[in-house]
């Protein structure tokens, strides 16, 4: 099947453009850009129906439901690239949708059916910093679960700290709870405390979109 998509013997389908992608860390137009295109076309239709919206609980946003509305690619979901605003000892948050020449993050309805997903409660934002590397680069894309807020050791979580937005690894140590970096320079990146509204979950990193490999 992938010699004969290479050597155009077949057409190769979006939803296979999109697994090649994620697979290779490449973005859609680099396997076609006819396919990316499209998608494009598509996502600019997405429709939201007003009656649906509603103020989320964990959200100073509101948000309704999401849906690509187009023939040519029903069966995707985009999730939204934003800039999260918070607000120290807050636990709510704002968020601003971005417009840039980045493709669309589009998933098969099926993923957020298997992981039990709500896109409604999915966005996506850019890493600002080298704190996490190896694991995550500035300039990376990562998906944060706003529904998920439950503690978990090892695990890679957005946080409201102190009003700044930190994508940090929470680790259980001596009864407290602490963020990581993953860069080995820790001297530079120092852990810290998570406790009280100093540090409130904005959510878990469930996804990410890297161009290094």
């Amino acid at each position: 099947m992938i010699y004969q998509h290479i050597n155009a013997v077949r057409p190769i389908s979006l939803e296979a453009a999109l697994i090649y992608a994620r697979g290779l860390g490449v973005t859609l137009a680099d396997i076609s850009p006819r396919l990316a295109q499209e998608l494009n076309s598509a996502v600019k239709q997405v429709s939201i129906d007003p009656s649906s919206e509603k103020t989320d609980s964990f959200s100073t946003h509101t948000a309704g439901k999401v849906g690509v509305a187009n023939d040519a690619a029903p069966y995707l979901i985009e999730v939204r690239r934003v800039t999260l605003h918070l607000s120290a000892e807050t636990v709510g948050f704002a968020t601003d949708l971005i417009s840039d020449d980045d493709q669309p993050l589009a998933f098969r309805k099926s993923w957020f059916k298997k992981n039990n997903y709500s896109p409604e409660k999915l966005v996506a934002i850019k890493i600002k910093d080298k704190s996490m590397e190896p694991a995550l680069y500035a300039g990376d894309t990562v998906i944060i679960n706003t529904a998920d807020k439950t503690p978990s050791d090892g695990e890679v979580f957005a946080v409201n700290y102190e009003g700044e937005a930190v994508v940090k690894r929470l680790v259980r140590d001596n009864g407290q709870w602490w963020l990581f970096s993953d860069n080995p320079d820790q001297r530079k990146y120092r852990k810290k405390i998570c406790q009280g509204d100093a540090c409130l979950i904005v959510g878990k990193v469930i996804y990410k979109q890297s161009e290094r490999i």
